[in-house]
């Protein structure tokens, strides 16, 4: 797979910033229990991750190593700001739906572990690649844990918005999925499912290299004869 393609997709399943990496988890419980919340905090972590990662990679060079941490944490703290003011001024009720969770952007492990890991390493266009991968994979995942819950706990779709649906009639609604304990039991659930993936492709991979030292054992014992 080509480098940079390779660079954007890691973080969509095998280097899952939730799922695999088990990194930023607060907010992937604190927040999904409606999609609409899921896909705010999504798009703002994204923000946030990519124009860092682009500001830091520009500047890796003129960094000193002995203050890289405190740049870091005031280059991500800028955007998570930016953030902080564009929902609170134009989405207010995802602004206040989301609450503290916003301004802890700024100690998201997430952001801090690629702007640490990456883009302080690499140049701009890797970084973005790598911004965006995270970012949109950070928010998949949200979102399908705010589906599960809006969906099991809530029995609504899009909460919040003009475009809230009724699925599930409200006896039939399990509670417990709008709770931490829920938020925790569909993560729990997820990250399985992406381990045994996982493990299933380890196991395709080990038979298949088996399977070519056989073929090249009995070519090897099929000459031999011959010699």
């Amino acid at each position: 797979m080509n480098t940079k393609l390779k660079n954007f997709v890691n973080g969509f399943l095998r280097e899952n910033p939730l799922l695999v990496l088990n990194i930023g988890l607060c907010s992937s419980l604190g927040v999904t229990t409606s999609i609409f919340n899921g896909l705010g905090m999504g798009a703002g972590m994204t923000f946030v991750l990519v124009m860092s990662e682009i500001v830091i990679s520009l500047f890796r060079k003129l960094i000193p190593s002995a203050i890289r941490l405190p740049v870091f944490i005031t280059v991500i703290a800028a955007f998570t700001t930016i953030v902080q003011m564009v929902l609170n001024a134009y989405v207010e009720n995802l602004y206040n739906a989301l609450g503290v969770f916003i301004p802890l952007i700024v100690v998201n492990c997430i952001i801090m572990g690629r702007v640490e890991a990456f883009a302080s390493k690499n140049k701009i266009g890797d970084s973005i690649l790598d911004a965006l991968g995270m970012g949109i994979g950070y928010t998949i995942v949200l979102v399908l844990i705010s589906l599960i819950r809006e969906l099991l706990g809530g029995g609504t779709l899009f909460a919040g918005t003009s475009l809230k649906i009724e699925v599930i009639p409200e006896a039939y609604r399990i509670g417990i999925f709008n709770s931490a304990p829920g938020g925790f039991l569909v993560f729990g659930v997820l990250a399985a499912l992406v381990q045994a993936w996982k493990q299933s492709q380890k196991n395709k991979a080990d038979a298949a290299e088996i399977a070519a030292l056989k073929k090249a054992e009995l070519s090897e014992t099929k000459e031999a004869p011959n010699a």
